[in-house]
C-alpha cells in the first residue's frame, strides 16, 4: 500500500515535495521473529550462567582456591561444538576481589581444557580491617582527581574540573599487581573541558591512601564538530582503522552519509583520520554533515530521556542522515522507505536546511509514521505536520545551543524567504501570510503546512499562554480567537500531553476534534481528569476555535 510521504519538513512557499513510501514487506515479515531468537539466545545464556554458577563451588576447589574464595559467574560463550567458556569473578571474604577474574575453558563433556585467570597469585590478606576511615579515602580519591585539574595528562585527554565524589567508597581486595591487600574503590565524576562527562574508578590502598589506580568509565571515540547552524559540538563517531566516522553506535548506529548532490543511494560515509569534521562554513562539506550527525543524535537523546522512546520506531534502531542531496535542493525530507533524513543545499548549493529544528521535525515524521501513521491531507496532515514542528521545537529547546537559541518559530535560521524571517511562527502562525490561527470549516483545503498552524498555536498557548511576552530574548504577541486569556502549563506538560495523544489516542484519521479529544484523554491519565492540565487542555482549544 502507498501513501503519501508523511515526509517534507520545511516547504517554501514556492519549494513542495510529494512523494510515496511503502513499509518493507520483509521488515514486516522478519520483526515477529527477531524477539523470539533473541529470547531464545537469553534463555540459552542463562541456562549456561546456572551450570557455571551450579559448579563455582567444585571448580573453586578444582584450582585450589583458599576457604573465603568464591566464584561468581559473569558471562558465558558456548561453541557449535558444546565447548563452553565460562567467565568468573571472584570474591575474598565477600569482598570484590579486583584481578581475581578467570575464565574456565569446558569440553563439551564438563571436563575442564584450561584456565585463564587475570592474576596467577594466591590471595591471601592478614586483615579485613582498614586502617584508613572511607571518608578519608573519600577525601584522597577526589583529592587526586582535582591535582589533575588544568592539566592534560594525555593528548587526546582534556582536563577535567567540578570534580565530586559519588557514592560510598567500597572496600575491595586489590591483586591486579599480584600482591594482593585491602583497598577503597571510589568513584569521581566531573567534567572535561571539551564537553565529555568524566567518570573516573580510584583503587587506593586501604592502609596507606595511596592511588593504586585509575580507570575512565567514560569510553568513546570522542570526536568534535562544528557545524554550519550547530556551532562547536561533541559528536561520538565510530573509529574504524585508522579513520573516524560518522556513525554512533551509542545511538543505534545512526550516521550521515554525503551523497554528493545526487539523490539515488545511500551516499558515502563521512570519515577522515583526524576525529575533527568541519570547519562552520557551508562551503566545507563536513559542516552540514557536523549538523546532521548532531541533530540525529539529540533527537535521539530528547525522545529517549523526555519519553523513555528508544529511537524513532522505538527499536534501538537509528537512522541514515544523508546531506547535500539533490543540486539546488531547497528542502529536506523523511522516508520511512529508506529509514533515512535527506536535507539539500538550497539555493547555489550554498545554504544548507540542517539547523537543528529541521532535524526534530524530520525524524518526528518518523516517529509519527510508527505510531498513528496520520494521512497526509486534510486535517490530519495539518496534525501531522503541526506533530513535528511541536517536537521540532522541543528538540531545539532540548539542545539550548548558544548558536541556535531556542525559540517557537521554524527553520528561522535557514532563511528560505531570503528576508530572514522564519518559516512558520507557533505563536501567532498568520503571520508568515498563509497558515491558520484558529480552525475553521475550510481548515481542512489548505497545504497541510498552513492547516499545521491551528495545532502549532494550540501547543504555544498551552505552553507559554496568550498575549505580549518576550521567552528567551524572543518577542511573542499571541491572541486568542474568544478573547480569553490564557497563563500556560509549561511547554515540558504541553509535550508530555500531545505525544501521549500521538502515541495512544490519535488514528490515522484524526481531525481537529479528534485531537482535542485525544489531548483531553492524554491531560486525564497523566495529571488527572478534574486537573488544572486538562482544564487548560480544554480552553486552549476553545482559543483555537476547536470545540
Amino acid at each position: 500500500m502507498k501513501r503519501k510521504l508523511a515526509a517534507v519538513a520545511v516547504l517554501s512557499a514556492t519549494a513542495m515535495l510529494t512523494g510515496v513510501i511503502q513499509v518493507s514487506t520483509s521488515v514486516a515479515q522478519a520483526s515477529p521473529a527477531a524477539p523470539s531468537l533473541q529470547a531464545q539466545a537469553a534463555q540459552q545464556r542463562a541456562a549456561v550462567l546456572a551450570v557455571a554458577n551450579g559448579q563455582s563451588g567444585p571448580i573453586a576447589k578444582a584450582l585450589a582456591l583458599g576457604e573465603q574464595e568464591k566464584l561468581v559467574a559473569k558471562d558465558a560463550v558456548v561453541d557449535k561444538d558444546g565447548t563452553r567458556h565460562l567467565r568468573f569473578e571472584r570474591t575474598y571474604a565477600g569482598l570484590p576481589v579486583i584481578g581475581g577474574d578467570l575464565i574456565v575453558h569446558q569440553k563439551a563433556d564438563g571436563g575442564v581444557k584450561s584456565v585463564n585467570k587475570a592474576v596467577s597469585a594466591q590471595i591471601t590478606l592478614p586483615s579485613l580491617t582498614p586502617q584508613i576511615p572511607a571518608d578519608k579515602a573519600a577525601d584522597q580519591a577526589t583529592g587526586a582527581v582535582k591535582a589533575t585539574v588544568g592539566v592534560t595528562v594525555d593528548s587526546d585527554e582534556a582536563p577535567i574540573s567540578d570534580v565530586h565524589q559519588t557514592g560510598k567508597p567500597e572496600l575491595v581486595v586489590w591483586a591486579t599487581d599480584g600482591n594482593p591487600r585491602l583497598a577503597y574503590r571510589t568513584t569521581v565524576e566531573g567534567m572535561r573541558s571539551d564537553g565529555t562527562p568524566s567518570s573516573q574508578i580510584l583503587i587506593t590502598d586501604a592502609a596507606s591512601g595511596q592511588v593504586l589506580s585509575t580507570h575512565e568509565k567514560i569510553e568513546t571515540a570522542a570526536g568534535t564538530g562544528n557545524g554550519v547552524f550547530v556551532g562547536q559540538v561533541q559528536l561520538n563517531t565510530n573509529q574504524n582503522g585508522s579513520q573516524f566516522e560518522l556513525k554512533d553506535t551509542s545511538r543505534g548506529g545512526q550516521s550521515t552519509t554525503d551523497m554528493s548532490n545526487g539523490t539515488t543511494g545511500s551516499g558515502s560515509l563521512f570519515a577522515n583520520t583526524s576525529n575533527s569534521f568541519g570547519d562552520g562554513t557551508a562551503s566545507n562539506r563536513e559542516s552540514a554533515a557536523v549538523d546532521a550527525q548532531f541533530g540525529a543524535a539529540t533527537t535521539w537523546d530528547f525522545y529517549k530521556n523526555t519519553f523513555n522512546r528508544n529511537g524513532i520506531r522505538n527499536d534501538g534502531v537509528g537512522a541514515l542522515s544523508r546531506v547535500h542531496y539533490g543540486s539546488n535542493y531547497v528542502n529536506a525530507f523523511w522516508s520511512d522507505d529508506c529509514f533515512c533524513m535527506s536535507y539539500g543545499d538550497g539555493n547555489g548549493d550554498a545554504a544548507p536546511l540542517t539547523e537543528i529544528d529541521v532535524a526534530g521535525h524530520e525524524m518526528t515524521h518518523g516517529v509519527t509514521a510508527a505510531t498513528a501513521a496520520l494521512n497526509y491531507s486534510g486535517e490530519s496532515g495539518g496534525l501531522n505536520e503541526a506533530t513535528s514542528d511541536i517536537m521540532g521545537t522541543m528538540v531545539e529547546w532540548y539542545a539550548n545551543l548558544p548558536s541556535n537559541p531556542p525559540n517557537y518559530w521554524i527553520g528561522e535560521l535557514i532563511n528560505l524567504r531570503g528576508d530572514g524571517s522564519p518559516l512558520r511562527y507557533m505563536d501567532q502562525p498568520s503571520k508568515d501570510g498563509q497558515s491558520a490561527d484558529s480552525w475553521d470549516p475550510n481548515v481542512g483545503n489548505l497545504d497541510v503546512h498552513y492547516s499545521s498552524g491551528v495545532a502549532n498555536h494550540f501547543f504555544y498557548l498551552l505552553s507559554e499562554g496568550s498575549g505580549a511576552k518576550t521567552i528567551n530574548g524572543f518577542n511573542y504577541n499571541s491572541p486568542t480567537a474568544d478573547g480569553s486569556t490564557l497563563a500556560g502549563i509549561g511547554r515540558d506538560k504541553a509535550a508530555q500531553i500531545w505525544y501521549r495523544a500521538l502515541t495512544t489516542y490519535f488514528t490515522s484519521t484524526t481531525d481537529y476534534a479528534g485531537a482535542r479529544a485525544a489531548t483531553l484523554s492524554a491531560a486525564s491519565d497523566l495529571y488527572g481528569a478534574n486537573s488544572a492540565e486538562y482544564n487548560a487542555v480544554a480552553a486552549t482549544w476553545t482559543a483555537v476555535n476547536v470545540n
